[in-house]
């Protein structure tokens, strides 16, 4: 004992802290040299520094696939950030394309406004049928795609353009008898153009999906914002030319624009980036085709009772009524359609990272609920205000169903994070599910409600739909997100062995 205390063993020295961005595979404390570990913070503070840029391989080392640092702590908060920028997208598409219809009014006599809105109304509701929702299946599998998100995205536009060019011809043989008003799209020239334009929206589409997978949100933002400004540009250009299809020529024509910008960016820089930071040995998406039918199928319940509603408004209340409830309904739809284009951030950081799933589907559902809880207080508290701008008819007509329809938007919270999760889990019963089930109960309401109370029945009947829905979905919802240590994402054996063709 006492030779013990007299020469006490040395106590074996504490290692410091390593660097934190060590671009190594090992976890720290690693054994890299100091020149390795010196070389990894300066990288580390040129990539903090305003402007600071990396080569693909070093972005890599620092944000590996997992969605960590080579530290293991959390990355910076994308979930959030993406969001608002999606969101800020789908409104500023919103108002600029309410401008350019304005503009529009004021150029054309109303015949020619009327046969173009009809128009590219049909090119655009047959694009979204041809292009079997292949968008979202963007947002949903490229972000775990690494070296073969280019495949992926290749093959997601030639299904789409064929589909899409097949469905526009098939409505060009048919017009006589769906849509005699739009005969005139039957000239050699018009029914190319036709065609074109229905197979270039949906590259349009989807090239919005991929730039979203690869965490390019930003310049979602930024070609909606191109597109809605140029044609806006060409629409005046072609009214001083006093051409007569110039708001098809210039709806068709920025387009094209936005199409090659976009489509630049996605692959000379997005796609080869995303590639680097993915894992060499990814494999490539499982089961694409099956996923996005689901989905198609959902959306094209959630389509019938925007499109319904409006008919059975039509035919129970005259043009007058249609008119009010169709204003009101644009203003409300604003916020759905903000709240589930935030939902694609969640979509695309739970497929990165899907043991994470629970928890930012919580940060997601507490941080729309606020931003909307706000919206909706504005809106219901203005709304007389908001329609007078657009005559005192609205005004007095539609303020009460415009209210009724904005505080739909806070149960709307609710089933976007549900939806969003079964996307990511793959749950394809949940994907097709809730939106029949919404679809159902806000028709048969309706059918209901509008004969006996006219325009307040039908905000009634969205109403009480989307909160029994809401109410019903929580139960699921607390039963999810209580799911932290697995998500029916965690299938990646399971994947490769159950035969799955990707798309």
């Amino acid at each position: 004992m006492a030779s013990l205390l007299e020469h006490p063993r040395p106590r074996p020295r504490r290692r410091r802290p390593m660097a934190a961005t060590c671009p190594c595979p090992v976890a720290m404390p690693c054994g890299c040299t100091f020149r390795a570990l010196l070389r990894a913070r300066i990288r580390a503070v040129r990539a903090a520094l305003p402007g600071g840029a990396l080569p693909a391989r070093a972005r890599a080392a620092l944000h590996p696939a997992d969605g960590r640092p080579a530290d293991g702590r959390p990355r910076s908060d994308a979930l959030m950030r993406n969001g608002h920028v999606l969101a800020a997208s789908s409104i500023v598409a919103a108002g600029l394309g309410g401008f350019f219809w304005l503009l529009a009014t004021r150029y054309y006599e109303v015949e020619t406004v009327g046969r173009s809105f009809a128009a590219l109304s049909a090119a655009m509701f047959l694009s979204t049928l041809g292009s079997l929702n292949l968008g979202d299946a963007l947002v949903r599998f490229v972000p775990a795609a690494g070296r073969h998100t280019r495949s992926l995205v290749l093959r997601c536009y030639v299904i789409s353009i064929g589909f899409s060019a097949v469905v526009a011809v098939g409505f060009l043989l048919l017009v006589p008898v769906v849509a005699p008003d739009l005969v005139f799209l039957r000239g050699p020239v018009l029914a190319v153009a036709f065609v074109a334009a229905t197979a270039g929206y949906s590259v349009f589409v989807l090239q919005d999906g991929a730039l979203t997978g690869t965490r390019r949100t930003g310049w979602v933002l930024g070609e909606n914002a191109v597109f809605a400004v140029t044609k806006a540009v060409l629409l005046a250009a072609c009214a001083v030319l006093a051409l007569s299809s110039g708001i098809m020529l210039a709806w068709a024509a920025a387009m094209l624009i936005s199409i090659g910008l976009a489509n630049v960016v996605l692959f000379r820089r997005a796609v080869p980036d995303h590639q680097a930071a993915g894992p060499a040995d990814a494999e490539p998406p499982q089961r694409v085709l099956r996923w996005a039918g689901a989905d198609y199928l959902g959306n094209l319940f959630s389509f019938a009772s925007y499109s319904i509603v409006p008919l059975m408004v039509l035919a129970q209340l005259g043009p007058e009524g249609s008119a009010y409830y169709s204003l009101a309904f644009i203003i409300a739809e604003t916020l759905f359609v903000a709240t589930f284009s935030m939902g694609h951030s969640l979509v695309v950081e739970g497929a990165r990272d899907p043991r994470r799933l629970a928890e930012y589907a919580r940060r997601m559902l507490r941080h729309t609920g606020l931003l909307l809880a706000g919206a909706v207080l504005v809106i219901v508290a203005g709304a007389r205000l908001i329609l007078g701008v657009f005559g005192p008819g609205y005004a007095e007509h539609g303020t009460t169903v415009l209210r009724l329809m904005a505080l739909c938007a806070l149960p709307v919270a609710v089933t976007n994070v549900v939806i969003q999760m079964a996307r990511v889990r793959r749950a394809l019963p949940w994907m097709i599910g809730v939106r029949v089930a919404s679809s159902a109960m806000v028709i048969t309401l309706v059918a209901v409600l509008l004969p006996r109370y006219g325009l307040t029945g039908v905000g009634l009947a969205w109403l009480i739909a989307e909160y029994v829905l809401a109410a019903g979905l929580l139960l699921v919802l607390r039963g999810w997100l209580r799911t932290t240590d697995r998500t029916d994402t965690d299938r990646t054996d399971l994947d490769r062995t159950d035969g799955g063709e990707p798309a």
